[in-house]
């Protein structure tokens, strides 16, 4: 059974993390052997289309390649209510449209890859602080943070969210009043974007709140080698 590739994201008002999509399902074809034709991007918010018909539109035009299984990937970080209900639903919703043309199988979110793990560490090993904050999105679906808090667990970090408390700054006024005066932050996510700017300028907000500690702040991930290789291990479970 031949197998085409969707690579799914939230999707952004912002143009740097199509782009960064872009990049990283060229990677990912690479990663795979196959042809840049199969492997494609999708996102389930902020596009003209739904994601239903984003998926139809791309299934159409793979099948007439000989493609029999469609494998769609969330490039998602938190098993949050985008994973466990709108994604599958936009999914049956394809399903039902294409019939018997073609079989769409859903892949395991990437957040839960350990692979992810080992990205992060390195990142940190570069940054040299006293102590580290993963600081990740956040939701209020239920269970979502716990695998932030098993990771953050397991670099030695400590936690904060952007839609959620606790919030960088109150977890910066945290480590500032046990004595901590080289922090980091290691954002969870996946490409730069408005998110990202916007942390960026709490961070210098910060910088001005306690001059006495120094403040290092990483970038996100970004499309790169070894994510694919991730992203190519998790389609191959």
């Amino acid at each position: 059974m031949s197998s085409a590739y969707l690579l799914l994201s939230h999707g952004s008002r912002d143009p740097r993390p199509e782009v960064a999509m872009e990049q990283l399902a060229g990677l990912v074809s690479h990663q795979l052997n196959i042809s840049q034709h199969l492997v494609g991007i999708a996102a389930l918010e902020l596009q003209p289309e739904p994601l239903h018909q984003q998926i139809q539109q791309f299934a159409s035009g793979v099948v007439v390649q000989g493609v029999s299984c469609l494998q769609v990937v969330p490039l998602f970080l938190l098993p949050g209510v985008h994973v466990m209900t709108d994604i599958p639903d936009q999914i049956a919703l394809a399903q039902q449209a294409l019939g018997k043309e073609i079989t769409i199988n859903l892949q395991p979110y990437l957040g839960i890859h350990t692979g992810l793990i080992t990205l992060l560490s390195q990142q940190m090993a570069g940054m040299k602080a006293e102590s580290t904050i993963l600081l990740a999105h956040g939701s209020r679906h239920p269970g979502s943070l716990e695998p932030i808090e098993t990771i953050a667990a397991k670099l030695g970090a400590v936690t904060a969210y952007w839609s959620v408390a606790p919030s960088l700054e109150s977890r910066v006024q945290d480590l500032v009043a046990v004595g901590k005066k080289k922090i980091a932050v290691l954002p969870y996510f996946l490409f730069t974007g408005t998110i990202n700017d916007a942390i960026a300028q709490s961070t210098e907000k910060l910088k001005l709140q306690f001059p006495a500690v120094t403040f290092q702040l990483a970038a996100p991930m970004g499309a790169s080698a070894e994510l694919a290789e991730i992203i190519g291990e998790l389609i191959d479970r």
